[in-house]
């Protein structure tokens, strides 16, 4: 699936969203074959904790071998290293299996996260749950899709009814200060979900899913793809302290509970600060 070059400029989101998708699902493939046949082996990155397996590496190497055969003048950069300075003005990043520990484990929370940029910001994306078999996707301006079918965000509006997804840092000690921050939400929100990796749960907010999902020290690849299809589902987006979104600080809501859940966190993290 190749981005015609005389395509207008208007259409480039969507051209690039179904490349996206393309690409995620040959990767799926890749990756789910790979399960069946054992994760074969594995290394580890930030901590003990911070996996990578063969099959991370070789799902990224499928993605950019045909980012770099049809989008030959794109940056890419991949959580497993690709580094690729562009002259078009697209970047893509990508995330070649979000949620290692899952796929590792034989969970079934794991995702490929293809996600496209221009200098306006995040233009196209696409998200695949290959366990599920559901293909997250959007293009800025076109809405979020599942599956082909079109969703939105939750309606909820009281923070007490909320589900809110999050996850944990790689470090140890980033760990214990999330969980002590939780302990003063948990009792203020419906409950709290921890699936294991970004892209998804982001996605999981565009579907409606879950009302909120919020982490810290992520990377660019986690968000690219997921962020896009949140806001394009009607979603909010931003960081915690009222600025735009970013990877070391995410909070996406559907409208009514993003205002709300960030005044929950920032009160959360002042009663800790005093306690210590």
């Amino acid at each position: 699936m190749t981005p015609s070059p005389q395509i207008e400029h208007h259409d480039l989101g969507e051209q690039l969203r179904q490349f996206a998708c393309d690409l995620a699902l040959r990767a799926g493939a890749l990756i789910v074959e790979g399960r069946r046949s054992g994760v074969g082996s594995v290394d580890t990155k930030s901590t003990a904790t911070d996996l990578v397996t063969m099959f991370d590496r070789a799902s990224e190497n499928l993605i950019v071998g045909s980012l770099r055969e049809h989008r030959p003048n794109d940056g890419i950069v991949g959580e497993e290293g690709t580094s690729l300075v562009g002259v078009s003005g697209i970047d893509w990043f990508i995330d070649p299996i979000d949620g290692t520990t899952n796929f590792f484990y034989g969970l079934p929370g794991y995702a490929v996260s293809i996600g496209a940029r221009d200098p306006h910001g995040s233009l196209a994306g696409a998200v695949f749950v290959p366990t599920t078999n559901e293909l997250f996707s959007a293009a800025r301006g076109h809405g979020a899709w599942l599956n082909g079918q079109r969703i939105g965000c939750s309606t909820t509006t009281s923070l007490s009814q909320a589900l809110v997804a999050t996850g944990f840092s790689y470090q140890p000690e980033l760990r214990r200060k999330h969980m002590a921050r939780l302990q003063h939400i948990i009792g203020e929100v419906r409950d709290i979900r921890r699936f294991g990796a970004a892209a998804p749960d982001l996605c999981y907010v565009a579907a409606g899913r879950v009302d909120a999902y919020f982490e810290e020290h992520l990377g660019a690849w986690d968000l690219a793809a997921g962020e896009l299809i949140a806001r394009e589902a009607g979603c909010i987006s931003g960081d915690l302290s009222g600025g735009p979104v970013r990877p070391a600080q995410v909070l996406v809501a559907n409208p009514a509970l993003f205002e709300p859940l960030r005044a929950l966190i920032n009160k959360a993290d002042a009663t800790c600060a005093a306690e210590n």
